[in-house]
């Protein structure tokens, strides 16, 4: 009896994505992707054009720590190169984004003939995405490739780790073979590892005079902010987060004490964390801006640190115990706490604002900001020091702060806003942006103006690279001054607004909000010294680094 034969390679790659939840790829065609693409615009999935492949992949990026998985379809060669950087960065900051390649056909390969893109033998395309993905795999051979498409997605959600798809323009339509589905083995914890890490858990609680939590990306990355309210909420433990976990919890919330990123934290936030004789440590990643440039002073024989898939209590190490295996025990096994916590939420006051022909400044514009964000907005955030100012920013629920505050990429946050607004269509993007990030991958913004999207865009533009200045001045960290107002004259549909003293701010603010139809964009004119407290204390410590005064 001959195997039935299924959907074409093309059709099931497209159904399995549908599957998982992505209903939108990001992505520029170019001819070896064209085939793919035709079938796309066939299919339930829509396409989303953007004005160039590394904004396609930040845009996948921003779509999948919003719904879970992101994806993106570009050419082969100068398509899929240049989402390297982009994709890279989903691999640091752990955002399942599926790249899909198209690659010159199986038959065209024979000979290896010269063919344009081309750069070398046609694995190297391969090899350098093995290098920044969890999996790759290449759909040349009809009898296995839907095999292949399952594991790669399978892969991307449980590693929550980018994943890239090669398929050759002549495989598009070729009919592939169904294959017994392949049950993989899920993450299970060790279950003597996992009673034995809560009970000393439990036990350390009982004895400590002032425990807190603190809470990083990875409770983001596994969907587990619902997990950590109701821990909050149960034992009453005051709570930070990291800059790269920042909104794991709504930020309004009485329990949340601000971000803790060592000498760059609130001095409130770094005196809470440093005199705590227990620090609960939830999906944290001690890299070196979560702990400020390694300034945090955080003792290790006072941390119950759970990532990783391990729990580690001092010098005790419990492998195999699943985060959320661990925080399920964690919820069942604590008793009710105070019926108040010890803290109240911060009030955002913003004196006098605005004063008549004052300069606008970065602490006094977030703070302004601060008071206009709402409960249908999602901030999205650039590098340099809009990402520095924003720790003060308190988001209302949880999980609308996106940012690249590991990888730190500049040019993630237009076209990240992008995949979020499309990913949650009921959500506001305030993005926070500087000049020199923008006039990277600022031309998304065009695609926001064409697909009538609404959001609000504040460039802190100082006419520089303001993170650079603060750590080594020199002539590199100028750059050319834009008229960001005026480029609704080129982009479209956009209002445009110039706002160098808080009146003209107030003003510029206030109609983007009250503008619903269309993206706004605020030219906010500060001062090339103007920096945020935090990026002064980061500066500070980056400076002997960088004249090689450190080891």
């Amino acid at each position: 009896m001959s195997i039935a034969k299924f959907d074409t390679i093309g059709q099931y790659l497209l159904k399995r994505l549908y599957d998982v939840g992505v209903k939108h790829i990001f992505g520029v065609p170019g001819d070896y992707v064209l085939g793919f693409y035709d079938l796309m615009v066939k299919s339930p999935i829509r396409h989303i054009g953007t004005t160039r492949e590394d904004s396609a992949a930040f845009a996948a990026d921003g779509y999948a720590r919003c719904l879970g998985m992101g994806a993106l379809a570009v050419t082969y060669g100068v398509g899929a190169l240049n989402t390297v950087n982009a994709v890279a960065g989903a691999y640091a900051e752990s955002s399942p984004v599926i790249v899909i390649s198209g690659a010159p056909g199986v038959r065209e390969q024979i000979d290896d003939p010269l063919l344009h893109h081309r750069f070398g033998p046609f694995t190297f395309q391969r090899e350098i995405f093995e290098r920044i993905t969890c999996a790759t795999v290449v759909l040349n051979d009809p009898v296995i490739a839907f095999r292949q498409i399952d594991r790669a997605i399978i892969a991307a959600r449980r590693f929550c780790k980018p994943v890239y798809i090669e398929i050759p323009r002549d495989l598009v339509m070729a009919e592939g073979y169904p294959m017994p589905a392949e049950a993989m083995e899920p993450l299970v914890s060790d279950e003597t590892a996992l009673s034995e890490a809560v009970v000393e858990t439990m036990e350390l609680m009982a004895k400590s005079v002032s425990p807190m939590i603190i809470a990083g990306v990875e409770l983001h990355r596994r969907g587990l902010q619902r997990a950590l309210i109701e821990l909050v909420e149960r034992a009453h433990l005051p709570v930070v987060a990291t800059l790269s976990g920042k909104s794991v919890i709504a930020e309004r919330h009485p329990a949340y004490l601000g971000i803790y990123e060592g000498a760059m934290s609130s001095e409130n936030a770094r005196y809470m964390v440093e005199q705590s004789d227990l620090l609960l440590m939830l999906g944290v990643t001690l890299n070196d801006i979560d702990t400020g440039i390694y300034t945090a002073k955080l003792d290790p024989h006072h941390m119950i640190r759970a990532a990783l898939n391990e729990v580690v209590i001092s010098a005790h190490r419990y492998p195999r115990v699943v985060l959320a295996d661990f925080l399920t025990a964690l919820i069942h096994s604590m008793n009710r706490g105070r019926d108040e916590f010890p803290l109240t939420s911060v009030a955002f006051e913003t004196k006098g604002f605005p004063e008549a022909n004052r300069p606008i400044t970065t602490i006094r514009l977030i703070e302004r900001l601060n008071q206009a964000l709402s409960t249908d907005m999602v901030v999205v955030c650039d590098v340099g020091d809009c990402l520095f100012a924003a720790i003060d920013l308190r988001v209302h629920e949880q999980s609308e702060f996106l940012a690249s505050s590991f990888y730190t990429t500049m040019g993630f946050a237009v076209p990240a806003a992008l995949g979020a607004q499309i990913a949650r269509p009921d959500r506001r993007a305030l993005i926070l942006v500087g000049d020199g990030a923008f006039q990277m991958t600022g031309t998304e913004l065009s695609t926001h103006a064409y697909l009538g999207l609404n959001p609000i865009v504040v460039v802190f533009n100082n006419r520089g690279y303001s993170t650079e200045r603060c750590i080594l001045e020199g002539p590199f960290n100028d750059i050319n001054n834009w008229r960001f107002d005026r480029l609704g004259e080129v982009f479209g549909p956009l209002n445009g607004y110039d706002a160098a003293t808080e009146a003209a701010f107030e003003e510029a603010l206030i109609n983007s909000l009250n503008n619903q139809t269309m993206p706004s964009i605020i030219n906010v004119h500060l001062s090339a010294d103007d920096a945020s407290s935090a990026m002064r204390r980061l500066a500070e410590h980056l400076k002997s680094r960088v004249k090689g005064d450190e080891g």
